[in-house]
């Protein structure tokens, strides 16, 4: 599954970023100390980056920065929604830039990576080198309610066991509802609302079965902070695509699997067609997740042909 993939490497390396009197921000680098630097955005929010996400990368060519994003993986403190905004982290990423003393950078990010890459770039085109981006997400009104409403008529079964972890008195609102949980002091409380949530996406992102599994902390970052960005529009101040054309002359990849149902492909579509000399490649056998074979591959082919266009 993962033969695309490049060789496992270690981070060269790494550490934690005071960003306010709350919340410290974990990075580390890999790869070409003096190679193009490339910034891996993960997704969630709140799902954390991780060995695996330097792989994408040809380590000879490329200095390889990742990093998580407030409340996930191994920033501090963990799960934490104070002070925790999409303008949070675009701030946090200019200063990480300049912590390293990077000029300018590729971006690469999938699902909510790919939302953040976006918000950035558009805040600081100057600063960016091109665009991967996976499985598109805008933050619409209408992709969420995707997310949390439409994907039954794909995956009825899913969405049902996801709406019946709630009492019934709570199901009309969903979002509130898993709120409730997942803000609640208590694990009792919610750690099974994070388990829910954590598998009801798994099993919607990839084009085979898939049943989830992982940590309890993962889970709890993922479905407490996506949860948290939802129930305030992602908070993006203005729809992305209003102003993407700030980013038109910069180069652009997007990868998308033809069947995937948590961000479908109409809204790579409504990207690529607002961005003028983007390239759109449709997967068609594969899901949402990046680790799929078609999507894998596809995604080291884009950057390498970066190299061409960004060196």
């Amino acid at each position: 599954m993962r033969d695309s993939l490049y060789p496992d490497i270690a981070a060269r390396r790494h550490g934690l970023m005071p960003l306010d009197g709350l919340h410290e921000m974990y990075w580390e680098e890999a790869g070409n100390p003096d190679g193009v630097p490339a910034l891996f955005l993960h997704g969630g929010p709140g799902a954390g980056a991780g060995a695996v996400h330097r792989r994408f990368f040809d380590p000879e060519f490329y200095r390889i920065i990742l990093f998580d994003q407030r409340g996930a993986g191994r920033s501090r403190p963990h799960a934490e929604l104070r002070a925790n905004t999409t303008p949070h982290l675009v701030a946090d990423m200019e200063r990480l830039r300049l912590h390293l003393e990077v000029d300018r950078w590729l971006l690469f990010g999938g699902s909510w990576g790919s939302t953040l890459a976006l918000a950035y770039g558009i805040a600081h085109p100057a600063r960016c080198l091109g665009f991967v981006l996976r499985g598109v997400f805008l933050g619409r009104d209408r992709e969420l309610d995707w997310f949390l409403h439409g994907i039954g008529t794909i995956f009825p079964e899913a969405r049902r066991a996801f709406a019946r972890f709630l009492p019934a008195s709570q199901r009309h609102d969903l979002l509130a509802g898993y709120l409730r949980h997942l803000n609640d002091p208590d694990p009792a409380v919610h750690l099974p609302a994070a388990r829910a949530w954590r598998d009801f996406e798994a099993r919607c992102s990839t084009l085979l079965p898939n049943r989830g599994g992982g940590t309890d902390a993962g889970a709890l970052s993922l479905a407490r902070l996506e949860a948290h960005y939802f129930s305030h529009k992602m908070f993006l101040d203005a729809p992305l695509l209003d102003h993407v054309g700030r980013l038109a002359h910069l180069p652009a990849a997007i990868v998308q699997g033809r069947y995937d149902m948590i961000c479908p492909a109409a809204t790579a579509d409504d990207l690529a067609a607002a961005w003028p000399g983007s390239h759109l490649r449709i997967i068609p056998d594969a899901g949402h997740s990046a680790l799929e074979p078609g999507i894998l591959a596809a995604l080291v082919a884009e950057t390498e042909a970066m190299k061409t266009r960004i060196a």
